[in-house]
């Protein structure tokens, strides 16, 4: 349930409101934008009598919720979260690329990519440490070292990581060592992982799951929001479907109906999506003309060599160019590419 003030609403009145729905067991949540101050009601106000509010006068409207998902519903928040990952603001006006290699290899690698990437016009460098592979035999990351060349990294050319989380017992490294904890796809409803996630101050990188409904993916960011965490950015990479051409089918869609929903930043992986660094350029700048607040793009040095998916990494030169046409489209739909 959604109560929206009226301008000359009191701050004695606003309190005494929601001392009483408190009283009776509810979670507020609070929303004051520049001219509207909403107050979310969130439990079962199914037998709740929402017209006995308008007794108030200083109450303008309510409205009963129907999606199951609340904490994240533009209803409850009109205005865009912005996120704040170490000094880069994901989302509102901006656009941020992130990129860098699927794997951390070694420190070699990753003092070399890091520069490029930064001159070239990346805000945050992602890397895996831990791998999550389809194959028990493949590669499956540096872990612990992996989390290290990362946070010296970031601390050498001062610029946010990324990379990807794959259980609980981790977490105490990650919110150490890593300015943006990324959540995969196969992790996207491990609950368990989610909950401890709501319980920390870092920001969040969720990504859709293979097969996962844009319901299912807003309820996996409930849970991290239902913590205390609102620090959250959304990750379209592709969903499965009977296409065998590229290695997920990128749901471009996803982007608008996102932005209608939620008030959470969304961003695109169009590497997992497309598999193959021939697509990226073009699943990019959709992705950007369709009102996506970034990007996270794989970069290797040497992709033939990559110990991950080097078949979707761009080779740096390539992802400079990218960034410039990023720009361009962005300056289009006023924007900022920052």
């Amino acid at each position: 349930m959604i109560i929206k003030f009226k301008n000359t609403a009191t701050e004695e009145q606003v309190s005494r409101l929601k001392e009483k729905f408190l009283k009776q067991g509810f979670e507020l949540h609070e929303s004051i934008g520049i001219s509207t101050r909403l107050l979310g009601v969130i439990g079962n106000t199914i037998s709740f009598d929402i017209n006995s509010l308008y007794a108030y006068e200083f109450i303008d409207n309510v409205l009963r919720v129907q999606e199951p998902f609340k904490k994240v519903n533009r209803k409850f928040k009109p205005d865009d979260t912005i996120v704040d990952v170490s000094g880069v603001k994901v989302g509102g006006k901006n656009i941020v690329i992130m990129g860098g290699p699927c794997a951390v290899e070694s420190k070699i690698q990753m003092k070399e990519i890091t520069p490029i990437i930064k001159s070239s016009g990346g805000k945050i460098i992602r890397g895996g440490a831990y791998k999550p592979r389809t194959s028990p035999y493949s590669f499956q990351g540096l872990g612990l070292e992996g989390l290290e060349i990362l946070e010296n990294i970031s601390s050498e050319y001062n610029i946010p990581v990324v990379s990807e989380i794959m259980s609980v017992d981790e977490l105490p490294y990650f919110v150490e060592k890593i300015d943006l904890i990324q959540v995969g796809a196969r992790n996207m409803q491990n609950f368990n992982l989610l909950k401890e996630l709501g319980k920390i101050n870092k920001p969040i990188l969720l990504k859709r799951g293979l097969a996962n409904t844009i319901e299912e993916w807003l309820m996996s960011a409930e849970y991290i929001m239902a913590g205390g965490n609102s620090n959250v950015i959304l990750c379209e990479r592709g969903i499965r479907t009977y296409e065998t051409a590229t290695r997920n089918t990128l749901d471009i869609s996803s982007v608008p109906v996102i932005k209608k929903l939620t008030h959470l930043p969304i961003i695109i992986d169009p590497s997992h999506a497309a598999g193959r660094w021939e697509y990226v350029e073009s699943l990019s700048k959709a992705a950007i003309a369709a009102g996506a607040d970034g990007l996270i793009i794989e970069v290797h040095q040497t992709p033939e060599s990559a110990l991950s998916d080097g078949q979707q990494s761009l080779k740096p030169d390539k992802f400079k160019d990218l960034v410039v046409k990023c720009r361009r489209i962005a300056e289009a739909i006023d924007r900022t590419l920052i």
